[in-house]
């Protein structure tokens, strides 16, 4: 045994080393492990908003709809519930810095694996009339004559495989995509439990919340980058390097448009296995800081301890779980648990709210650029740059504001309950902030220019085009002079064109006799390739659709610490830990899987043009019913939140209800523990008058 002894000055030392000098020094590795830990939050975090900011562009490039972007989505929730059980229980027995090493390394092969099938795929092909003139003098006819038997043969989907469907892969591409996202989960599954433990573990007490709020802020970094790095790589053409730029005839603002989006995974990917690095040279343990040495065993209760390996500065093996024991306590406790009635309701609140919010952050790039006619470059750059950083400093607001007033479980309660309910009225405003749905010829109006026109693809033909051999299913759309969208140009009624060579973008359509329909102009009336470009009353009221949703998301996101905290401050300290698991186990089943799915699946439902994949089957939506959009979109994410808050009213009257039961306990465990004082304290006098008495020990403990 060795002995602590307590010198003259009243100060304790350890080993002979002052216990005040050991709390001053943090340990090189540990100063190592929190730099590499913040690192890998950073990659991880920057690699999951990248997924999200190429969701338009793996729709394009896959020719999928939306819901299945939400399946691919969803998949990370997936990986990682695949493995968190198991991480969470042996990985804190094992090497932890070398676990959370091989969840770099994993996340980094996933994220390569999503990159993957843009160099198995082959080249994305435009669906465009120009190509077949691009490297030619010629002067192109967009308007070939026909039969209307050979017309309708060409709309006709092949029952039979084409050629081109010949040369696909039999496995659809986007599964690689899902698969390596499920392995990006499995491997950031380690890095938070084991990240966040290690670190509990080796720092001082009063410095732990500082580290791990410290990692948490560098994390908040990783979603800005990664939203960056979509608008970098949604500007560049997904074929750069290997195309003649000059040739691509479309813009960004297309919705043919497909960026470089497999760029970005490579950096991500690389980023994330650089964050692997470290870890491998960090230790097992670290030495234990001195108010952990004896935490078990404070000097007032004893003058000796044990001589183990924790006084050496290593950590004390525990002895191994008995797993029976834990299986027959571990419904009991849950059914506590579950029988809280205050934990119950704030895990539906949170699994609605979180639902509400999952599938608006997912799709709300996608919303922007279909309806306010935004590229996805500039869509993920204003989500990077606005939107993240007012929700990281109203976190950071709200736990200052609770620090500062010093709110309690009901003040948490309600301060969290008005943010949100402010947030959810300012939300309000966005159903007024519409644009109205582009005029596309056949589509969204008739050829007259005449709009409330109920979409069927026979009304695609008209008389200005039935003369030519128009397929129905292309999108290769033009604008005329009239302002009118139009689905091509043979649909146009365009019988000539001008524009060769190099200069594919200047390309006019001449002669276009549908144009001549909708216009009072006359003449001759063309088209160039492209839609038309928004209203200026639609470009209007964008700035104001961003400054109120940066107020919006402020506002809610400060309610987000409080409402954290009540969870911790409801729950037993013994069931504080089963709490939070159930807590993540429940959001990510019930919110992070699902919300991507049928958010996806009811934006679907407001597509007006699909395209048509080369083996026959529906692809990707090309244009949606603007004010349908609106009104599903936002509906249900407000739905959503008009739901959770009922239950928050309900949760208010059993809140008072648990707080009154608590001070009602603590009031009646303080009489009796004053009691049991007064007890000892005569005790104690009595014992100091019988002091020779055999029935007195003065060297006895007293345990208060």
């Amino acid at each position: 045994m060795r002995k602590i002894d307590k010198m003259a000055t009243g100060s304790w030392t350890v080993n002979n080393t002052p216990a005040s000098s050991v709390v001053k020094n943090c340990h090189p590795n540990l100063k190592m492990f929190l730099a590499a830990l913040s690192f890998a939050y950073f990659a991880k975090a920057l690699s999951g908003s990248y997924m999200k900011s190429t969701i338009t562009q793996l729709e394009r490039r896959f020719d999928i709809p939306s819901y299945l972007i939400g399946i691919i989505d969803g998949s990370f929730e997936i990986g990682n519930l695949l493995v968190i059980a198991f991480v969470s229980y042996f990985g804190a027995k094992l090497h932890r810095p070398k676990i959370i090493a091989i969840g770099c390394v994993l996340m980094s092969l996933g994220t390569f694996l999503i990159a993957m099938p843009h160099f198995i795929i082959g080249r994305y092909k435009i669906e465009t009339t120009i190509r077949s003139s691009v490297n030619s003098t010629n002067t192109l006819s967009p308007c070939p004559a026909s039969s209307p038997e050979s017309s309708r043969a060409g709309d006709r989907p092949s029952l039979l495989p084409s050629r081109g469907c010949e040369q696909e892969s039999s496995v659809s591409m986007w599964i690689y995509v899902l698969l390596g996202n499920v392995l990006r989960g499995i491997g950031e599954t380690p890095v938070q439990p084991l990240g966040i433990s290690y670190i509990d573990d080796y720092a001082q007490s009063e410095n732990a919340a500082l580290y791990i709020g410290c990692v948490q802020t560098i994390a908040i970094i990783g979603p800005v980058f990664g939203y960056l790095l979509g608008s970098l790589c949604a500007r560049i053409y997904v074929d750069i390097g290997f195309v003649d730029m000059e040739t691509v005839t479309i813009t960004p603002a297309d919705a043919r448009w497909v960026g470089a989006w497999w760029l970005g995974y490579l950096i991500a990917g690389a980023i994330t296995l650089v964050s692997a690095v470290p870890f491998w040279f960090l230790p097992k343990s670290l030495p234990l800081p001195v108010d952990k040495h004896d935490s078990s065993c404070t000097p007032e209760q004893t003058r000796f301890i044990k001589d183990s390996p924790s006084m050496h500065h290593k950590i004390r093996q525990e002895e191994p779980a008995n797993l029976h024991l834990m299986a027959t306590e571990f419904v009991p406790t849950l059914k506590s648990l579950l029988g809280n009635p205050v934990y119950v309701i704030y895990l539906c609140v949170t699994i609605i709210q979180f639902n509400s919010l999952i599938g608006m952050v997912t799709y709300k790039p996608k919303f922007i650029e279909q309806h306010y006619g935004q590229s996805a470059s500039k869509a993920n750059f204003l989500m990077g740059v606005i939107n993240i950083p007012a929700v990281a400093l109203g976190m950071f607001s709200g736990g200052v504001v609770m620090k500062k007033y010093k709110l309690g479980v009901m003040g948490a309660a309600k301060f969290a309950f008005g943010t949100s309910l402010l947030g959810y009225f300012l939300s309000l405003l966005f159903l007024a902030m519409g644009c109205e749905n582009s005029k596309v010829a056949g589509i969204t109006v008739s050829y007259s220019g005449v709009g409330g026109l109920s979409y069927q693809e026979r009304s695609l033909l008209a008389d200005c085009n039935v003369g030519c051999m128009c397929s129905r299913r292309e999108w290769d759309p033009v604008c005329g002079d009239n302002g009118i969208t139009y689905v091509s140009p043979c649909l146009a009624g365009c019988t000539s064109s001008s524009g060769s060579g190099r200069n594919t973008v200047r390309f006019v359509f001449d002669s276009c006799r549908c144009v001549a329909v909708g216009s009072d102009q006359p003449g001759n009336l063309t088209a160039t390739p492209g839609q038309c470009p928004r209203r200026d009353s639609c470009d209007m009221v964008f700035p104001y659709f961003l400054a109120l949703s940066v107020l919006s998301s402020f506002i809610i996101s400060l309610g987000g610490t409080p409402g954290f905290m009540l969870l911790v401050r409801c729950i037993k300290p013994e069931l504080k830990s089963l709490a939070l698991g159930i807590y993540t186990l429940a959001t990510r089943t019930l919110a992070g899987i699902p919300a991507p799915i049928y958010f996806g699946a009811i934006i679907d439902t407001t597509c007006l043009k699909w395209s048509y994949k080369t083996c026959g089957g529906r692809g990707a939506c090309r244009i949606y019913d603007t004010s349908a959009y609106r009104t599903v979109y936002l509906g249900l994410t407000l739905g959503l939140r008009t739901v959770s808050f009922l239950f928050c009213i309900w949760g208010f009257a059993l809140l008072r209800k648990h707080i009154k039961r608590e001070e009602k306990s603590v009031l009646t465990n303080g009489n009796a523990e004053l009691e049991s004082l007064r007890k000892e304290d005569n005790s104690s006098i009595h014992c100091e008058q019988l002091i020779l008495s055999p029935d007195c020990n003065p060297d006895r403990e007293t345990h208060l």
